[in-house]
């Protein structure tokens, strides 16, 4: 993982090639995690491996984008939807419980931070 400090984000380019992996083993499969982190913001290039199935039920919100593959997204409330390249899903924290799922292996563009927490009045 590579850490950013900055409160504002200074134009920069990233090659994910040079970014380390590290592993998150799910129910089954794995994902591979390439991330950098600014305060308040985290973007991550995700990989899950064929049979993938998350370990836990996801409160975080999240900004996806399917890169390669496709996966499937299920809502704690049974919903349930098949993603594929090109396609995203947005969801803000607490609000909606997911976990994902891939048969064939999916990259995904992630990007999840403070601008996702619910607002408060």
């Amino acid at each position: 993982m590579i850490a950013m400090d900055p409160e504002n984000i200074p134009f920069q380019t990233i090659n994910w090639d040079d970014v380390a992996k590290t592993t998150h083993a799910g129910i089954s499969g794995a994902a591979y995690w390439q991330t950098i982190q600014f305060k308040g913001l985290r973007v991550r290039v995700v990989e899950y491996t064929k049979g993938y199935l998350a370990d836990h039920w996801c409160e975080k919100g999240h900004i996806i984008y399917c890169l390669e593959g496709e996966f499937t997204t299920e809502l704690k409330n049974g919903d349930s939807f098949l993603l594929t390249k090109g396609m995203s899903y947005i969801v803000s924290d607490e609000l909606s419980s997911h976990r994902s799922s891939t048969s064939t292996g999916v990259k995904l563009l992630i990007i999840d931070g403070d601008f996702l927490k619910p607002l408060t009045l």
